[in-house]
C-alpha cells in the first residue's frame, strides 16, 4: 500500500484502539535513511510521514534505519531535525546492522538525549524485502555498550546472551551479535 493509504490505515487503527481504551501509541519510520525500492531517502520525506503519524495520534516516534544504512552524522540530523517538532523523550530508534554503525548511531542519538531502542537477541531478525540487509543491532551489544558507559539498565547480560544461544540452537544458526559470539567462545574454553 501507499504512504497516504497506510496512513489512514494507521487513523483508522488508532481511533479503534482509543475507543477501546487505549492511549499510547508508537509510530514507525522504518526506512528513514534508506529504502530498498528507492535508495537514499530525502530527509523532508520520513519528516513529513512523522508529522503525520503525531496527528494521528501516535504518542512516541521511531525513528529507523530498517536497512541498515544510516551514518551517525544522518541519524544526529534526523534526531535534531524530528526533536524541533517532538520532544526527545517521544523519540525512539531502530537500526539494522548491515554496515555495521547500528552501535555507532545508537551512541550518536545517545548523546542527543534518545533513551529507547529497538534490539533483537543474538542479533536476530532481519529486512526480508531489502536485499543484502541483516539483522537487528543485538541486544548482548547494545547491553554491553550500555555497561561500558555505566548506564543502569536492570537487564542481565549473560542471562540475554543465553537465551539468544538457544534461540541460534533451535533455528540451527550462529548469532549475528558480536558479544554474543564473544561470549560463546568464552563459555566454550
Amino acid at each position: 500500500m501507499s504512504v497516504e493509504e497506510s496512513l489512514a490505515e494507521i487513523r483508522e487503527v488508532i481511533a479503534q484502539a482509543r475507543a477501546a481504551g487505549i492511549t499510547q501509541f508508537r509510530g514507525y519510520v522504518s526506512t528513514a535513511f534508506g529504502c530498498p525500492y528507492e535508495g537514499k531517502v530525502d530527509p523532508k520525506q520520513p519528516l513529513r510521514v512523522m508529522e503525520a503519524l503525531l496527528k494521528a495520534g501516535v504518542t512516541e516516534l521511531s525513528i529507523g534505519d530498517t536497512i541498515g544504512v544510516g551514518t551517525p552524522a544522518e541519524c544526529v540530523a534526523m534526531v535534531d531535525a524530528v526533536a524541533a517538532k517532538v520532544p526527545r523523550e517521544k523519540l525512539a530508534a531502530h537500526f539494522h546492522d548491515t554496515y555495521g554503525q547500528s552501535l555507532a548511531n545508537i551512541l550518536a542519538v545517545m548523546e542527543r538525549g534518545i533513551a529507547v531502542f529497538d534490539t533483537a537477541v543474538a542479533g536476530l531478525g532481519g529486512c526480508p524485502y531489502a536485499k543484502g540487509a541483516s539483522g537487528n543491532v543485538g541486544t548482548e551489544d547494545v547491553i554491553y555498550l550500555l555497561n561500558g558507559l555505566g548506564i543502569a539498565h536492570g537487564v542481565d547480560l549473560d542471562a540475554i546472551a543465553r537465551a539468544g544461544r538457544e534461540i541460534c540452537v533451535e533455528l540451527g544458526r550462529a548469532p549475528a551479535s558480536k558479544v554474543a559470539q564473544a561470549l560463546s567462545a568464552k563459555q566454550a574454553a
